[in-house]
């Protein structure tokens, strides 16, 4: 099989939840870093015009999203298995939280993170709220629940963890979210875990 290039950057939420997908169906890949730099390049921009990573090669195949990414894995190398439900009310529940890990994740945690290291452009305070309402719902629905879309992990929970997991780095702690912190234990004890470098940047106050 063609090695699998994944170009993407060490801490890219976005990037690290294909690698976790790629990892736990045992596919060879090879990483490309594409920083900022890189994503401004005219070979960058052939791979994705919109300049964003990740970017994922499989031979003659190039795809960006992240989401779009970790559904053609499932479809291409592991039709039938856990990660991605065929049954309409099991698909319906991962295309639910795929949204929201592009909704409301991306643009609470996510965007406070980049704020608060990189000097991403934005309010940050608006980000904290979105970021809190989508911990504090997430909270509600995980009491009694073990995964977020059935009672085994599947791309729902891979799309999420990253930028929940390291939301304290946006100033956004997880102290009172009991169900999300034990959720995100539970994603961390899946074989082949990894976990997302921390900001070589001091977490936020």
């Amino acid at each position: 099989m063609t090695d699998i290039i994944l170009h993407g950057s060490p801490f890219s939420g976005h990037a690290h939840r294909v690698a976790l997908l790629l990892k736990m169906l045992g596919l060879p890949f090879q990483v490309q870093d594409a920083n900022a730099q890189i994503r401004r390049t005219p070979e960058f921009l052939a791979l994705n015009p919109l300049g964003q990573i990740p970017v994922l090669q499989d031979g003659d195949l190039t795809l960006a999203d992240s989401n779009a990414i970790m559904i053609y894995l499932c479809k291409r190398y592991a039709p039938g298995s856990q990660w991605l439900l065929e049954d309409p009310v099991g698909a319906a529940r991962i295309q639910r939280w795929l949204s929201i890990a592009a909704g409301e994740i991306q643009f609470g945690a996510s965007y406070a993170r980049a704020i608060s290291q990189w000097n991403f452009p934005g309010h940050l305070p608006e980000a904290h709220r979105v970021a809190n309402r989508i911990l504090s719902f997430m909270d509600q629905y995980l009491n009694g629940r073990t995964f977020l879309a059935a009672d085994h992990a599947t791309i729902a929970d891979l799309a999420c963890y990253s930028y929940v997991a390291h939301a304290p780095e946006g100033g956004v702690p997880l102290d009172a979210y009991s169900h999300v912190r034990a959720w995100l234990k539970r994603v961390e004890a899946l074989p082949h875990f990894y976990a997302l470098p921390a900001s070589p940047i001091p977490k936020a106050s």
